[in-house]
């Protein structure tokens, strides 16, 4: 049974594959009435992998997903880059703990994550173009991230064990 283990292909590509999905999702406009609302889907399935696989997905794909964010978004390159490996940061460092919070817990805590992605981002704009361009409404897409968990990490957990990824 060990050496049909080895012989399994990994699917990691899938990984990547739903990252790319996540980025994709992430750059489409939304009409202005309710942009206010767009989920951060790249934020959300970052996430899931550094919980999920923090050995496959950590750091350095957060940064390339950000750069990446950072070429199709027209922002200074950089900036996501750096907001994305710090939020990958917190969630590898306890993702032992938040894997094994009940689901509800665990979209409490997306919530706290896209408030602090926000909030960075937010500061990092501050600095660099001394102006300020924020409304309460900003955080109604945190509460939409925390509402989405559930079925991302439904999905995104389907997918990885339906494709064997390990």
């Amino acid at each position: 049974m060990n050496s049909l283990n080895n012989r399994l292909p990994h699917n990691r590509w899938i990984i990547w594959l739903t990252l790319f999905v996540g980025l994709i999702l992430q750059i489409m406009p939304w009409p202005a009435i309710i942009s206010m609302f767009k989920p951060n889907w790249a934020l959300l399935i970052l996430i899931y992998w550094n919980l999920a696989l923090p050995h496959r997905a950590g750091m350095g794909t957060a940064f390339i997903m950000g750069l990446i964010l950072d070429l199709f978004s027209g922002s200074v390159l950089g900036v996501h880059a750096f907001v994305l490996s710090v939020i990958a940061y917190l969630v590898i460092f306890k993702f032992q703990l938040v894997r094994n919070l009940a689901l509800w817990q665990q979209s409490l805590i997306i919530v706290l994550l896209s408030i602090c992605y926000d909030l960075v981002l937010f500061i990092i704009e501050i600095v660099m173009n001394h102006s300020i361009t924020m409304t309460p409404l900003l955080f109604l897409s945190c509460l939409v991230n925390g509402l989405l968990w559930v079925w991302m990490f439904l999905l995104l957990r389907f997918i990885r064990r339906r494709f064997w990824i390990t």
